[in-house]
């Protein structure tokens, strides 16, 4: 199982922009699902952005036109470029990656969802002030 790092949060007006890092080490030869995470003060943690085992990239809807996910399988990082940065999006943002997770079809979109016992990061704050 791979061990996860976030970096990069920190606090933005907004209209602002943020680029989050996600180290991995340890076995990162399988495929995986890899996706960013976020969880705002008494909410649960919602979907934000995912690559699947075969590469296909997906959004949620909020974040489309501002947030763009990407590896760099040479250093083994997931990144999450934000841009537009709004007050709704403060949270706390977690990377994972799951190389069972299960994969969701629908609309001509694909996702896959880490299973909770899969990798996680700790964490790295995000706070969008107005």
């Amino acid at each position: 199982q791979v061990q996860l790092v976030e970096s990069g949060g920190g606090s933005v007006q907004a209209g602002g922009s943020l680029r989050l890092s996600c180290a991995a080490s340890g076995d990162t030869s399988s495929r995986y699902c890899w996706g960013w995470f976020r969880q705002a003060p008494g909410k649960g943690r919602d979907r934000v952005a995912t690559i699947t085992m075969h590469g296909t990239i997906t959004y949620v809807d909020s974040v489309k036109g501002r947030f763009t996910i990407s590896q760099d399988n040479a250093k083994n990082t997931l990144y999450l470029q934000m841009n537009s940065l709004k007050p709704e999006d403060t949270a706390m943002y977690y990377c994972a990656a799951d190389p069972l997770a299960p994969v969701y079809c629908g609309g001509g979109a694909c996702y896959c969802s880490p299973r909770q016992d899969s990798a996680w990061g700790q964490g790295t704050q995000v706070t969008v002030s107005s």
